[in-house]
């Protein structure tokens, strides 16, 4: 976004035609800067739920292997509680 100032000055001295004239003109160009940011921040944010949904998945892998051996050691409890007693299934 440009921020542009004009100034105009004129000089006269006792009623006379003016003796000097000045203008200055002043352009700042600017506003890169915030999309640089965001984008960097968008760029965190992906990241962050990359990791995230990463850890998710490793975690329900980890949970569904600590429940298939607990079914394993439940089906030969089982097993040895019918032999024990005799039991046939």
């Amino acid at each position: 976004m440009a921020d542009e100032r004009y100034s105009d000055t004129t000089t006269t001295t006792n009623g006379a035609a003016p003796a000097g004239h000045t203008t200055t003109i002043i352009e700042r160009r600017g506003g890169g800067g915030g999309v640089a940011i965001a984008l960097v921040l968008l760029v965190a944010v992906v990241i962050g739920a990359f990791f995230l949904f990463s850890q998710n998945g490793a975690e329900s892998r980890k949970d569904d292997a600590v429940a298939s051996a607990a079914r394993s050691v439940g089906a030969a409890a089982d097993k040895a509680g019918d032999a024990i007693s005799g039991e046939e299934k």
